[in-house]
């Protein structure tokens, strides 16, 4: 089984996702995608955790199909992503001499992605690449849409650049590996992406919850391609995030807060599923959702293995820190709240006494 979503960029074509069983395809659309040249130097970005899974394989499948292969191994998880593991990078392809003819290849999760991209985004003033995401979240958020960045500090994704890829190729094959936590991981977003534009498929992920969590292939292409669409609509009318694409942050504002407080050692589904409950009752509090609608939300995440309730954390500084997100405008939060399940809205008008209610509800 196998779909393709092209998505465009200014009104033309730019890349495609491709959804397939395994990586049979994968050199035949990387081919059509960049052209086939076997002179093209390629280096392989990847995790500890993933590249011990699949760097060997994917690094197979490449010889003989371009002039050098090269890896680029960094330690797994947040921790990584910052401006030093670029700096290696850029060092591993300077003493390779990659140029701009050269391929940089993401193969991991979210982390892996945004930092690739950034390094191809701003190696050489820019240099092509390809998306393989080998995580749900990964594949239903940030491997699309052409977001790549880097954490400065205690900042997430403070730095960055918007840079399309070539190709992103979705192999189903990942889930055989891929632990239970990190598949929930991956359903906050999904669930996010029907709560915001498609009731119906909220719906279906609500009644579906057993076949989705067999993680038969047929079922999650099936998935995916209605989350994946959904997210190429929202990227492709509002590429570089000036109006429609924020709705894409719900639940990710106090979600973000909670991640960076953490430490980064809650997942960053985790922390999404909670600010979704928070935003969810600011809606109810707006008087957009009712409270039975508030609690089917709680129900779907908690089926789904997320949390909807969390311990251990000041609200106050929870609170301080949602300011330093990146979607403030004018000193106030933009904030995405639901008009009703399946429409989103963005919202500015919020106080601080909102927020901290919100905060508190979350809070056990």
């Amino acid at each position: 089984m196998r779909k393709e979503i092209v998505v465009n960029y200014e009104g033309k074509k730019c890349y495609e996702i491709t959804l397939n069983g395994g990586f049979e395809s994968l050199i035949s659309d990387m081919h059509q995608a960049i052209g086939d040249d076997n002179s093209k130097k390629v280096c392989i970005v990847s995790d500890s955790q993933v590249a011990e899974i699949f760097l060997n394989k994917i690094t197979d499948l490449f010889y003989g199909h371009f002039s050098k292969v090269i890896s680029f191994v960094f330690e797994s998880g947040e921790r990584s992503k910052n401006m030093d593991t670029v700096q290696k990078l850029y060092e591993q392809l300077i003493i390779n001499k990659f140029d701009r003819h050269d391929l940089l290849v993401a193969l991991g999760g979210g982390v892996v992605g945004d930092l690739t991209g950034f390094g191809a985004a701003t190696y050489l003033r820019g240099i092509d690449f390809i998306q393989i995401p080998t995580s749900l979240l990964a594949q239903v958020d940030s491997s699309i849409g052409g977001k790549t960045g880097v954490d400065f500090q205690q900042y997430k994704n403070m730095v960055g650049a918007f840079y399309q890829p070539k190709l992103v190729y979705m192999s189903m094959e990942v889930f055989q590996s891929l632990p239970d936590n990190q598949f929930a991981n991956g359903m906050a977003e999904e669930i996010k992406h029907g709560l915001i534009k498609d009731g119906a498929y909220y719906t279906w992920m609500k009644d579906n919850r057993e076949l989705i969590c067999q993680k038969s292939p047929e079922t999650l292409i099936g998935m995916l391609d209605i989350g994946c669409n959904i997210k190429r609509v929202v990227v492709e009318n509002d590429p570089k995030e000036k109006g429609e694409r924020a709705l894409l942050n719900f639940g990710h504002t106090i979600g973000h807060a909670i991640e960076k407080l953490s430490d980064f050692q809650l997942y960053h589904g985790e922390c999404v599923s909670l600010g979704m409950v928070a935003a969810a009752y600011l809606s109810v509090k707006k008087g957009h959702l009712t409270p039975e609608d508030l609690a089917d939300i709680e129900q779907v995440l908690s089926s789904y293995a997320l949390p909807i309730r969390i311990s251990g954390y000041d609200p106050m500084e929870i609170l301080e820190t949602t300011k330093s997100d990146k979607k403030m405008i004018g000193g106030k939060v933009k904030f995405t709240l639901l008009k009703r399940i399946g429409e989103a809205y963005s919202d500015l008008s919020l106080t601080d006494e909102d927020l901290l209610e919100a905060i508190h509800y979350v809070l056990e």
